[in-house]
């Protein structure tokens, strides 16, 4: 059975990437994947067999030249559940446990990326910490005219039982902000941090949608 992560000293020092534009995993989040392109089904098949780790990680847009094709920092899941399909394909589920920072690239004859990481300046991923809105109400109302704009369903009874901790992970992953937005919320020093940022991204979504009618209605 693979060890279970629960100090910083049990993570190890390098670690397979999955590097995804757009996906965010957060600690405490869940995130389903299907696995379908064969370094990545062998990625799933040597994390399987070994610690079951897998980093997240996001491509950095309008990278220039010579510069780091990914952002810094990313967040490790374990596979807490997976099935294999008839076709051949992977659907797991990752639960994020820590964030990390990566370092150098790993010269390896495997298909998939490895790189060398830290993990020490998010140690507090690992313990307890207050998570909550500063004002709930204000935060749902802006939720609800965000997924009215996106034409996204949502059932709000569910949302009005779930906790802000819950509320401010899952939203921050399922949201379709913008890399650098989403980036933004994974490096948030706290939850806490997290949900003030999320509040000012959905307000920021209102503002900019209310210029562009205004603008359109002038022509």
């Amino acid at each position: 059975m693979a060890k279970l992560q629960k100090e910083i000293d049990d993570f190890p020092n390098n670690l397979r990437l999955f590097p995804l534009s757009n996906v965010l995993l957060l600690p405490n989040g869940n995130l389903p994947l299907n696995i379908f392109e064969p370094r990545y089904i062998e990625m799933v098949d040597d994390a399987l067999r070994t610690d079951r780790l897998i980093g997240m990680i996001q491509y950095a847009p309008h990278a220039k030249e010579g510069d780091a094709d990914l952002y810094k920092i990313g967040c490790a899941g374990r596979i807490t559940s997976f099935e294999e399909t008839d076709d051949g394909r992977y659907i797991i589920n990752l639960s994020g446990l820590c964030r990390f920072e990566i370092n150098d690239e790993l010269d390896t004859i495997k298909p998939y990326r490895q790189f060398s990481v830290t993990w020490d300046k998010h140690h507090n991923d690992l313990s307890s910490q207050d998570a909550y809105f500063k004002n709930r109400n204000a935060v749902l109302d802006s939720l609800k005219q965000y997924f009215e704009r996106q034409n996204m369903i949502c059932d709000w009874e569910v949302v009005k039982q779930t906790t802000d901790a819950k509320l401010i992970t899952l939203l921050s992953m399922i949201c379709p902000f913008s890399a650098h937005e989403k980036q933004a919320l994974l490096e948030a020093d706290t939850p806490c941090c997290r949900a003030d940022m999320l509040f000012s991204l959905l307000e920021m979504e209102a503002i900019l949608d209310c210029n562009l009618k205004t603008d359109q209605s002038k022509h």
